[in-house]
């Protein structure tokens, strides 16, 4: 059962204003996500001088926030599916706006972490239960790839904002990058309540996974946790190495039970086909890459070049300017050329990008040295987002879209910390010590630098084996639940 909206979408070139009201409360939520990541990372600062905080405390603000989203969007995923995309969407928006309050008023580290950490939870939820709003919809085709795409924009519009808004924000009080998010979120609930339709659940007559979702819900929150903590706590550690290894175990149970349970919270199947499985992998790839990208130029600009925050986050905007312009382009790109060559052509560009900022010196001209990286990176991030969403979610049935969804924001989620993490502990042995010169801190980021690229070169061949020789419109199949000649659909029920 798709929404009632499904058949006003249609055409591509009429969509109904309810339609459009739809995708824009979608739209706010996935800027809100974007948007509170990149406000916290500048306001940090004044964060650990007003409430006291040390540097090991202080990471876990924007800590707190990875481990609650990173850790429970399977569950988030699934729990779209089975208790109504709807009622999980707003009910998880709801507490987003109410944790922002309280992250505003705050004044104490630790209930400004939990506060964070539940912010985090509330994404895990709106993220999936968004997508796969979408997903069901706008049906399969041009239609949905030009939701997608406005979607997916809206991400990247949030995140650029967000280092402008922080830049200016902060300079009045930190408190109010935490209070910001709160307003827009009441606004999309609101909205949402009205024009969000009845959602179609799946009637679980399997019962629900509650091992699986306990084992993997505890597998991911380990494993971001123990990448987060490793590079202080050093990755041979005994402590790090046996939260690896406990997460492994983690993981291994979650496994077997979803092989052996008949409703499971991640049906494995879906990773046998070559296209979802590039799709989770190139996620990875491309969300690791870029946010080490943007951790090593932020360290370059601010601590080695002295550029302030306000002039960082303006550094950046020509890539984020770039995604925000051509997303009314891109997906009629995609329907020409399929996912698999949009995406190939998009990390061609992400390599270029990451190896023309290996040319940055200590006097740069930013026209010459700096732009043109952020004009292919914004170009990149344009190309790769949206089609990565659109082939995780092709092909599969609209009772396991949410769980597809979850799975493809986890893949992103656990990306970025691990990488970040990689390339935060390469930087470090790089380093010199406190007392390095200007160059030698330079030095030091290179290798860092030269990681980001081979993330990207990694994700660049692994997404080539999806291009075949002889062209073919998209043909892709994900992830089917079942036979659809054969099997009796399960039945379904409304979302009150």
């Amino acid at each position: 059962m798709t929404s009632p909206l499904t058949a006003a979408s249609a055409s591509p070139e009429r969509w109904s204003p309810r339609l459009w009201g739809t995708l824009l409360v979608l739209c706010a939520a996935m800027f809100l996500d974007a948007l509170d990541v990149s406000m916290v990372g500048v306001a940090l600062p004044s964060i650990g001088s007003e409430l006291n905080l040390s540097t090991s405390t202080l990471q876990w603000v924007v800590s707190g926030y990875i481990l609650g989203y990173g850790g429970l969007l399977l569950l988030g995923g699934r729990a779209a599916d089975l208790l109504g995309r709807r009622r999980v969407f707003l009910i998880a928006l709801a507490v987003f706006a109410l944790a922002s309050l309280l992250g505003g008023f705050v004044d104490s580290g630790p209930l400004l972490i939990a506060s964070r950490f539940i912010k985090g939870l509330s994404a895990a939820f709106t993220a999936p239960a968004g997508l796969s709003i979408i997903t069901t919809t706008f049906a399969e085709g041009p239609v949905r790839n030009r939701a997608l795409t406005i979607y997916t924009t809206c991400a990247a519009t949030g995140f650029s904002m967000g280092l402008v808004l922080s830049g200016l924000l902060t300079e009045a009080s930190w408190r109010l990058t935490m209070l910001l998010p709160a307003p827009i979120a009441v606004v999309a609930l609101i909205a949402g309540l009205k024009l969000i339709p009845r959602s179609a659940r799946e009637k679980n007559t399997g019962g629900y996974d509650v091992p699986g979702a306990v084992t993997g819900t505890a597998a991911m929150l380990l494993l971001v946790f123990t990448v987060v903590e490793a590079p202080e706590a050093g990755w041979a550690s005994a402590r790090t190495l046996l939260s690896f290894l406990a997460a492994a175990v983690l993981l291994a149970v979650f496994v077997r039970v979803e092989l052996r349970t008949a409703s499971p919270l991640i049906r494995l199947g879906v990773l046998r086909s070559g296209p979802q499985l590039r799709a989770q992998i190139g996620a990875m790839t491309f969300f690791g890459g870029y946010v080490s990208f943007q951790f090593l130029a932020t360290q370059y600009f601010q601590t080695l070049l002295g550029w302030s925050a306000l002039e960082t986050a303006l550094a950046f905007l020509p890539a984020g300017a770039l995604v925000a312009l051509s997303s009314t382009k891109v997906g009629s790109v995609i329907d020409r050329f399929g996912t698999p060559r949009v995406i190939v052509a998009g990390f061609v560009l992400l390599v270029a990008s990451y190896a023309l900022f290996l040319r940055v010196s200590l006097t740069p001209s930013y026209a010459s040295m700096v732009l043109p990286s952020m004009i292919l990176l914004g170009f990149a991030c344009a190309l790769v987002f949206p089609s990565l969403n659109i082939q995780a979610t092709n092909g599969v049935d609209d009772e396991e879209q949410g769980m597809v969804s979850g799975l493809l924001n986890t893949s992103i989620q656990v990306g970025g910390a691990i990488f970040l993490a990689v390339v935060t502990a390469v930087i470090t042995a790089s380093s010199h010590g406190a007392d390095a010169s200007p160059q030698a801190v330079l030095d030091s980021y290179r290798p860092g630098l030269i990681v980001v690229t081979a993330i990207a070169v990694a994700g660049l061949l692994i997404t080539l084996t999806g291009v075949r020789t002889r062209h073919t419109r998209e043909t892709v199949v994900v992830a089917k639940s079942r036979p659809r000649a054969t099997a009796e659909r399960e039945p379904v029920t409304v979302d009150d």
